[in-house]
């Protein structure tokens, strides 16, 4: 079925003509039929990117009676830029179609100037939960006409937190209201809704439920925590003409990379919840335009953040939760193109990735770091394609060729182009001339932990002592927190570690025992956000003993006792320890330490 037998008006083809649209995607084959024909609850589970704001955008436009001042649609979706987009989209699709009037609210916006448009009617609203709830509260947004609710990525609502926002506005609006929900995973939380607020709903599913873009192939590099942005740059480096958002898990972090790629002459920007929204505005126009080749940004901020002709994801972290990594990915390999997903991880990170295999129902391929040589030789041939293809059509530069000829005339052919080619590639002649590669770190059940200062493989005896931190989840210190304490603590040296278990409170963590006591003294004293760090051995624990943290939580990694508290150490581990009693089989809360 092609738009023209779908039932709309000249005014709504002709902008759909205009706008590029040839087929319906297959979200619009199925949504729009329904929508126009009938008067059922819909739920569409598909992906970003496939087509859905046309899907009920297009039949919202011209179901809405423009003669009736009064607000007959409400669309609501998680973010700024997600709302401005679908009110861009909308007003595309009615460009031809009269009078109607479409309104975003949204925070960081001028509520007085949205009061104003309000109290002219308005015939669709797109909203944010956040600022509707507070339009509603000063009676400038009346819904007591709503006849069609729709909530897009109602998944990405419900992470930010909005659901007692969605369940205010939903009480809002009159019980004969249609509702249609989008989104691109079926959680309990979405079923949740859909059983309050909807009536029998048409459940409409694109690809395979909670599975990602059939389009986008996975993979990742096995890479030590030091050499991230190494790796990073050498994937931009080996990707010419890569398009893509790399993750990372903090904003700074996140600044922090952004500024790196910058410094280092990559056409790169941050996009974080620390910048205004002016500056986020400013960022992401640059990168719609392609101005910039890669943007680093948080979940949070990349929420709603809509780009076509992705090339890639890059997941500087894994997400701390799993379902997340569908929408990241989820982001490129749209509209029937290739994308590609690449995750940078340790090899504590292999069960998180064999986790989201089974979520995403797709493998994951293991990547090579590319090296010196394959960088050069590809950023070479792509130099030579675009030199194939350029226009030389220049009327200007006629009239200087003479000198220049005449000023290169000693040089042939071979070494002109030596010459040239060695002044194009000398970012990456200095980068890659070394001939120094990453190695990849071995899996945790091998004995290599490390590298030499040249890089090379260095194995280690697997002989490995067991030393106890003051630091815990609480305080954010995690792996890569560790191994930066390590670097920065050790001048230099390569510590290889071992396992390492996080706690609430504190931590354990091995390390070769020949460079036990030389990282004791090391991190001794030294800060981490301003407290003192304390080290020590982790005294061993009788065969069977098993104890808990401040959470609660056992383990059975855990020492036996914890150390003494120390000066300086404000949240300290001294006091009551869950200690075996052999004979009750029972745990003593009341002993102390010794």
């Amino acid at each position: 079925m092609n738009f023209e037998e779908m039932g709309f008006t000249p005014g709504i083809l002709k902008a759909v003509q205009e706008l590029g649209f040839e087929q319906p995607m297959p979200v619009q084959e199925k949504v729009i039929p329904l929508m126009l024909g009938e008067d059922e609850d819909i739920i569409a589970l598909a992906q970003t990117g496939t087509g859905k704001t046309a899907a009920f955008g297009l039949p919202l436009v011209q179901m809405t009676d423009t003669e009736n001042n009064a607000t007959q649609a409400l669309i609501l979706c998680p973010t700024r830029e997600l709302c401005m987009q679908i009110t861009g989209d909308l007003t595309d699709y009615a460009r031809y179609t009269g009078k109607l009037r479409i309104l975003a609210v949204y925070g960081g916006a001028s509520i007085e100037n949205q009061i104003r448009e309000l109290k002219k009617g308005v015939h669709i609203i797109v909203a944010t939960p956040g600022r509707l709830i507070d339009l509603i509260g000063r009676k400038a947004a009346r819904l007591s006409s709503v006849s069609t609710v729709i909530l897009d990525e109602a998944d990405e609502m419900l992470n930010m937190g909005f659901l007692d926002s969605i369940n205010e506005i939903l009480e809002e609006v009159p019980g004969g209201r249609r509702t249609l929900l989008f989104s691109a995973t079926m959680s309990s939380e979405i079923a949740g809704i859909a059983k309050k607020y909807m009536n029998d709903p048409k459940e409409i599913t694109i690809g395979t439920k909670n599975a990602s873009a059939e389009n986008v192939t996975h993979g990742y590099y096995l890479v030590h925590s030091k050499d991230k942005y190494k790796v990073l740059k050498r994937i931009a480096d080996s990707e010419p003409d890569i398009y893509g958002i790399v993750f990372c898990r903090t904003r700074k972090e996140t600044q922090e990379v952004a500024s790196s790629l910058i410094e280092d002459g990559y056409n790169a920007d941050a996009l974080h919840g620390d910048l205004s929204q002016a500056q986020r505005d400013t960022v992401m126009q640059k990168f719609r335009v392609r101005n910039l080749q890669l943007l680093i940004a948080t979940d949070v901020a990349a929420r709603g953040l809509d780009v076509d002709d992705l090339t890639h994801v890059i997941n500087y972290n894994l997400p701390d939760d799993n379902e997340v990594y569908t929408h990241r990915s989820g982001r490129t390999g749209r509209a029937g193109k290739k994308g590609i997903s690449i995750s940078l991880i340790s090899p504590r990170d292999k069960n998180n990735i064999k986790q989201i295999e089974r979520i995403v129902k797709k493998p994951f391929k293991a990547i090579q770091i590319p090296s010196g040589s394959e960088i050069c030789g590809k950023q070479l041939f792509h130099w030579v394609k675009k030199l194939e293809t350029v226009v030389t059509e220049h009327q200007e530069i006629e009239k200087f060729l003479p000198e220049i000829t005449a000023k290169l005339s000693n040089l042939d052919r071979e070494e002109l182009l030596r010459r040239v080619v060695s002044l194009e590639f000398d970012r990456f002649l200095d980068d890659y001339r070394s001939g120094e590669e990453i190695i990849s770190p071995r899996d945790r059940d091998d004995n290599f932990r490390g590298s030499d200062k040249k890089g090379s493989r260095k194995e280690y005896s697997g002989n490995y002592k067991r030393l106890f931190i003051n630091l815990g989840k609480t305080d954010g210190f995690y792996p890569e927190q560790l191994i930066e304490l390590v670097n920065r603590n050790t001048s230099g040296r390569k510590i290889p570690l071992g396992k390492i278990d996080l706690l609430k409170t504190f931590s354990f963590f091995e390390v070769e025992s020949e460079f036990a006591d030389y990282l004791i003294n090391a991190l001794n004293n030294a800060k981490f956000n301003d407290r003192r760090v304390a080290v020590e051995i982790a005294q061993e624990k009788p065969e069977g003993h098993r104890e808990a943290d401040r959470s609660g939580k056992r383990s059975a990694k855990w020492s036996d006792r914890r150390p003494e508290k120390r000066k300086g150490d404000k949240k300290g581990h001294a006091g009551k320890v869950l200690k075996w009693d052999k004979k009750s089989g029972k745990k003593n809360k009341k002993k102390k330490y010794r």
